[in-house]
């Protein structure tokens, strides 16, 4: 299979290398001294599941210098989807399909209207990965989950050959008939925790057991469940409960990405990850509080944000 790596960050580089070293076509997209460290050395992979490196690994700036490719691994930011989308026009063939592994609940919807509804699965992943230094991607979770699924629910030819691909390069994948809901489930894992982790500066382990947090957490929590079900996500009945226990199990230094860019004065994904269900809430009558609150405080501090812009000028 021949596969373009449309960002080649923690998410991309590292699913971009499992695949490279089961024997995939893969090419790394990736720009500045990232890119210059892969071309000159290879991609190095430290993960807590072994290190390894992808010795000769293909990597451009240019999508169209790749050619016409089976699959497209989406993995930028959220805010340069449109761009990345627009980018990718050039490589697209026939039976090209572009999976999206990437924050927000309405990516796949998106990147469709730029490059063609049809060629789009649906996708999430759980994984801590980042870039530590350029040409190095560090892999921290135990956990590399993969779900894929049509976005009309059938099992097609091309949507198991990629979760096979995905079964064969080492990460743990599943093929999804309610896409929807799995991006669903997993938002409110992390509107809720992005907001909070956000917030108290700390890592999720020093705010769980705090009741007070906890209590705001929760409220968080339940807030993005009565979004995605007045959403039609067909959301378990106890899906609260469920991701409080996922978030009681996690690691206790955890760090939501939205919260490290924050911290490090980055952009971060406060549109895709705290906004859209904010601003679906309040479409569909449903109170959101905590998550406008926590949405609205961290606003104004975004460097690219149009009101701190305001403010400093």
């Amino acid at each position: 299979m021949k596969i373009a790596v449309m960002g080649t960050g923690g998410v991309g580089g590292y699913y971009g290398a499992l695949l490279a070293r089961s024997g995939q076509d893969v090419t790394f997209i990736a720009r500045g001294e990232h890119l210059r460290a892969i071309q000159a050395g290879g991609l190095r992979i430290k993960s807590v599941h072994g290190d390894f490196s992808i010795e000769k690994a293909r990597a451009v700036d240019d999508p169209a210098a790749v050619g016409p490719v089976d699959l497209v691994l989406f993995a930028v930011k959220t805010y340069d989807l449109a761009a990345a989308a627009a980018a990718v026009l050039p490589i697209l063939g026939p039976q090209t399909t572009i999976l999206p592994l990437l924050n927000g609940i309405d990516a796949a919807e998106q990147i469709g209207e730029i490059a063609g509804a049809h060629r789009v699965i649906g996708g999430a992943t759980w994984l801590s990965a980042a870039v530590e230094a350029p040409g190095v991607i560090g892999q921290y979770s135990p956990f590399r989950r993969v779900v894929a699924g049509e976005l009309d629910g059938l099992e097609t030819p091309r949507v198991r050959a990629l979760v096979e691909a995905f079964r064969a390069a080492g990460a743990e994948t599943e093929l999804a008939t309610d896409i929807r809901k799995i991006l669903w489930t997993k938002s409110i894992f992390i509107a809720a925790t992005s907001a909070l982790g956000a917030l108290t500066r700390v890592p999720i382990g020093d705010y769980r057991d705090v009741p007070e947090t906890r209590a705001v957490l929760r409220a968080a929590l339940e807030e993005a469940a009565a979004v995605g079900r007045a959403a039609g996500a067909g959301l378990d009945r106890d899906i609260v409960a469920k991701t409080t226990a996922f978030i009681d199990d996690a690691a206790p230094g955890l760090k939501p990405s939205l919260q490290r860019d924050v911290e490090a004065g980055r952009r971060s994904e406060l549109e895709s990850m705290i906004g859209i269900v904010v601003r679906m809430g309040q479409a569909r009558g449903v109170p959101v509080p905590i998550l406008g609150l926590a949405y609205a405080l961290l606003k104004p501090g975004e460097p690219c944000c149009e009101t701190a812009a305001l403010r400093r000028s």
